[in-house]
């Protein structure tokens, strides 16, 4: 049965347009966009702009967000919290993995998020051994996800090593590991969950988890339709273990051992130099931004004020789920550019005015690559996924096309999302999950297990 939505002004792919009517046809895709039309029959919105996707997720890692901020013994780094991590994982099995990505969901489409990538590593059981269904963990994860409601591009994660060259695993990544032939086998065993709302990528974890060798091979056995995901650059240490291991770069290591275009995301990227930078511009590939974990874990600023003026994509993602808001990214994301350059209003491309609103399409076109689904635009064709925020907000109050969205993301009124739709179908209303109440009393009783 066809669905049809009301706003008397909605972001449309050539600017803001008023009274416009939204139908979504059976399958969750938008069958028209009928700007200058009458309301009669429609479900009621506010101003209306297309749901942001969610480039990085690591659902798993909601259950351990705010438990890692006690000083330690040594001096605090993204290597110390990632031990911390792996200090966590006996503790998540699946019905937790499920639970947790379940209430993550909820958050996240609260928050103005309608799509995800999930990066998706933990593969084996909680003692490290592999399970009989090697796609067990991630079946669960993707139910938990598609629990809550939002379109998924689930991207299972080849993590073979420990460190460049080959270096060997440690104990604390054993329900990580695989080798190429086990990663190909996992992917055989997800294909039955693809739909319309669910997406395969690719995803090697990283230079220094997969080898070059690996590497390759990986890209000629999967199919070149699929989106690549790869987190690279993303701390120091990094960039000079593989210079030691290599004598490049992290990214120009990637981009001359791989195929790199307008399909991968390249996840932080946050240690670039120029000739990086702008190699990564030409490709086409987006750079996968996580403002507030890359905050959280001391990761630093990658440099977007210089990359917008190279036309470079960028898109935005919620990584360790300190942060779950699309605003709240995309404000720490501005607001970092604004504390290394000493200015304001940065984080826009030639020719654009209003800051909010650049970033908020910026990242919608980007997310929409890296996710390799039909989303990002409120046009016939795309999957009907809406945020409508709420007009008698009293910071939107007075406010009009990009202001709104200026005030939604660097203002007043990070909580004026009131209806969130994901492919016709409404998650949120009220700026609360339908089915949220729920899903959160099963978490709090999963976590009180995970944590006793």
């Amino acid at each position: 049965m066809s669905r049809a939505f009301f706003s008397p002004l909605a972001l449309l792919p050539g600017g803001w347009a008023r009274d416009v009517r939204l139908e979504v046809g059976d399958d969750g895709a938008f069958s028209a966009v009928r700007p200058g039309s009458s309301p009669a029959g429609a479900a009621q919105l506010g101003p209306v702009v297309p749901g942001m996707p969610d480039v990085h997720s690591h659902a798993f890692q909601r259950a351990i967000a705010g438990r890692t901020q006690r000083r330690g013994p040594t001096a605090d780094s993204f290597w110390t919290w990632r031990e911390a991590m792996y200090r966590s994982l006996p503790r998540l099995g699946p019905d937790a993995l499920e639970a947790v990505a379940a209430w993550l969901g909820v958050e996240l489409l609260e928050g103005g998020f309608t799509r995800i990538a999930e990066f998706h590593y933990v593969h084996h059981l909680e003692d490290g051994r592999p399970p009989a269904d090697p796609a067990l963990l991630a079946r669960r994860t993707l139910r938990g996800l598609r629990e809550a409601g939002l379109g998924v591009t689930l991207l299972p994660v080849l993590y073979a090593a420990g460190g460049f060259l080959g270096a060997p695993p440690t104990p604390g990544q054993a329900r990580f590991t695989l080798d190429l032939g086990g990663y190909l086998d996992l992917l055989d065993a997800l294909a039955p969950e693809l739909g319309p709302d669910v997406r395969l990528g690719v995803a090697p974890h990283s230079l220094r988890a997969v080898p070059l060798p690996m590497l390759r091979a990986l890209l000629d056995r999967t199919p070149a339709d699929l989106p690549v995901h790869i987190h690279v650059s993303e701390q120091v240490a990094e960039v000079e273990a593989c210079l030691a291991a290599h004598g490049r770069r992290p990214v120009a290591l990637l981009m001359d051992e791989a195929p790199v275009d307008g399909r991968w995301c390249l996840v932080h990227a946050t240690h670039v130099d120029p000739d990086e930078r702008r190699q990564i511009a030409r490709s086409g590939a987006t750079v996968g931004l996580c403002p507030t974990t890359e905050g959280d874990l001391g990761d630093g600023f990658f440099p977007l004020v210089e990359g917008l003026a190279e036309g470079l994509r960028f898109g935005v993602g919620t990584d360790s789920q300190v942060g779950r808001s699309a605003a709240g990214e995309l404000r720490l994301l501005e607001y970092g550019q604004r504390l290394i350059h000493r200015a304001r209003v940065l984080g826009l491309p030639p020719g654009e005015q209003h800051t909010g609103a650049a970033l908020w399409r910026g990242a919608l076109a980007g997310g929409a690559a890296a996710l390799g689904q039909r989303v990002g635009a409120l046009e016939a064709g795309r999957r009907a996924d809406l945020v409508s925020l709420d007009p008698a907000h009293p910071g939107l109050v007075g406010l009009d096309g990009d202001g709104l969205l200026d005030a939604l993301v660097l203002g007043p009124a990070e909580d004026a999302v009131d209806v969130v739709v994901v492919s016709g179908d409404v998650k949120v209303r009220g700026g609360r999950h339908l089915d949220g109440a729920r899903i959160r009393r099963r978490a709090a009783k999963v976590m009180a297990e995970v944590w006793a």
